[in-house]
């Protein structure tokens, strides 16, 4: 299942080029920890290969499956084959390429791609562990190993994102390239005088208009649009409840899987005083409980990985939409208040031109001034605030058709695994207990 739901995660996007498309597999394995203390951290092997399937390539193969029989077909699984695949993606180094990377190189690029990439849903990270004794755990770092492995797969599938220069930088530059592009902070302090000036306006105007009074900033009202944001707003809270009860499934299966094993050790120990034939099935009624405990124990983990994980993905998912959703307001309000400056201020100099008094030199100068704003740089700001918001709302609309197919897809296989396991839970319990019945039968009729 793990391979399983490696492949639907990496697979996000359906769509790919329509002529001869590259294969870009990427892999994120080999968590190590490294440093010690609040300095501690793990860092991943990710290993990008390149390969396109040609036809012949696969028509040969399919001669071999047929002729040559599952000896061979096993050498071509474990490629040692030496083939010499292309690529259409010329800035990569060769067909295979391994670099070292941390969370914190993930995170990079996922930032890097949310801001260059307006409408397109940035896939989401895992979380951190706000828990300092969890964050090394075995389970929590491969929990967050099959995360970083998913979200690096489907970006890579991405049929804009795959072209991304930061993805080429994430998946081949050093790590010492990778660290300096890591430390060019993108905060307050690192943005240039305008930008802040920029800022400090912004805030003024909230402020401004909060003491005012003035009305809220004008929202879209398109109804499917509104219709798209109920449905997000809706699917997060109906994935959060699921997720919340898988967590209560595993949760009820580790406790009954421990309760068992403690009940088994202390059968065992009654066994044992016992003689003839009550202390040997008091001794296998402790066997059975403590392989019970060990079926449970496992079926969590399976739980935990193949379920509950997949839930708690794509409640990140929906936060990533969400993301993106305020970035199409954020875009509408720039285009709207742009073009009501541009409105102001065509509306201030037809009244300018209309000033017959000791003002005339003032007019004719605001005149020149507001003249100028007809043209570049603010009707280019807003033309280009009009196209950037058309761009989102395409995007978006091509996205979400894809979020939903690609989910249909995901959740199918978590819920399918699901009932499987838990099905094959019950049949093992109940063939356990079933096998005993005899001998405790005969001890009671004795």
């Amino acid at each position: 299942m793990e391979q399983q739901r490696t492949l639907s995660g990496s697979s996000q996007s359906p769509r790919s080029p329509s002529s001869s498309p590259p294969f870009l597999s990427v892999s994120v394995t080999d968590p190590v920890k490294l440093g010690n203390g609040v300095q501690a951290y793990i860092s991943y092997r990710v290993i990008t290969k390149f390969i396109e399937l040609l036809l012949s390539s696969l028509l040969f193969t399919a001669v071999l499956m047929c002729v040559v029989g599952p000896f061979l077909i096993r050498r071509v699984g474990t490629r040692k084959w030496n083939l010499d695949p292309q690529t259409n993606f010329p800035d990569y180094q060769g067909p295979e390429k391994i670099v070292i990377r941390r969370y914190s190189d993930f995170v990079w690029l996922r930032d890097r791609l949310f801001e260059k990439n307006k409408g397109i849903f940035i896939p989401p990270l895992p979380e951190k562990s706000a828990v300092e004794k969890f964050r090394f755990s075995a389970e929590f770092i491969e929990m967050r190993r099959q995360a970083l492995d998913i979200f690096v797969n489907r970006i890579a599938s991405h049929h804009e994102l795959q072209q991304s220069e930061d993805l080429r930088l994430f998946l081949q530059a050093e790590e010492e390239t990778m660290e300096r592009l890591r430390s060019q902070e993108t905060g307050i302090f690192k943005k240039k005088p305008s930008d802040l000036m920029q800022i400090f306006k912004d805030v003024q105007s909230k402020v401004s208009d909060a003491v005012l009074g003035k009305e809220k900033p004008v929202e879209e009202t398109d109804p499917e649009y509104e219709k798209m944001k109920h449905y997000v707003f809706e699917l997060e809270n109906h994935l959060a409840e699921a997720q919340k009860h898988a967590y209560r499934l595993v949760k009820r299966h580790r406790e009954l899987g421990q309760s068992l094993s403690d009940f088994g050790k202390a059968v065992k120990l009654l066994g044992a005083s016992e003689g003839d034939s009550l202390g040997k099935a008091f001794s296998e009624l402790g066997i059975k409980s403590e392989i019970l405990s060990a079926k449970l124990q496992k079926e969590a983990h399976q739980l935990l990985m193949n379920f509950e994980e997949p839930l708690k993905d794509y409640v990140r998912a929906v936060q990533s939409i969400k993301a993106t959703i305020a970035e199409r307001a954020s875009a509408f309000r720039r285009q709207c208040e742009l073009a009501e400056t541009m409105k102001l201020k065509e509306i201030n100099l037809d009244k300018l031109m209309l000033i017959r008094s000791e003002k005339v030199a003032e007019a004719e100068q605001e005149y020149k001034e507001a003249s100028f704003l007809k043209y570049p740089p603010l009707k280019a700001e807003s033309e280009q605030a009009t196209k950037t918001f058309e761009t989102i709302v395409k995007l978006m609309n091509e996205e979400m058709g894809r979020f939903q197919e690609q989910k249909t897809l995901d959740m199918g296989i978590a819920f399918h695994e699901f009932a499987k396991g838990q099905a094959r839970l019950a049949n093992g319990i109940a063939d356990a207990w079933r096998s005993l019945l005899p001998k405790l039968e005969a001890c009671s009729s004795s």
